[in-house]
């Protein structure tokens, strides 16, 4: 029997993201699924004014996929190598003047 609730959920949890998977447009229900945070951070986020939203009528907001997208991989941090790649680079465009100034 437990089994059998826990299927069901997985099963629920499978439609509602298919669903999403289909939609270009979220409600905050939609985003808080698709990113994995809590209703409240994203409600937080709006107030916030951190997260691109459009206001539909009355409170409703909503969010286009691409924007989310864009949002949360905005902060991307560089890994050892492409720091050392950069590094690698300006020291070669860069050379050291006279005096040790560059």
């Amino acid at each position: 029997m437990e089994e059998n609730i826990e299927l069901m959920a997985k099963l629920e949890r499978i439609e509602q993201l298919t669903l999403l998977g289909a939609k270009d447009v979220f409600n905050m229900d939609d985003v808080a699924a698709y990113t994995g945070f809590t209703k409240g951070y994203i409600y937080r986020l709006v107030s916030e004014r951190a997260i691109p939203f459009f206001k539909g009528g009355g409170k409703m907001n909503f969010f286009r996929r691409e924007d989310v997208n864009a949002w949360l991989l905005q902060n991307r941090v560089s890994s050892h190598a492409e720091i050392a790649a950069t590094a690698a680079a300006y020291v070669v465009n860069n050379p050291v003047r006279k005096g040790g100034r560059r």
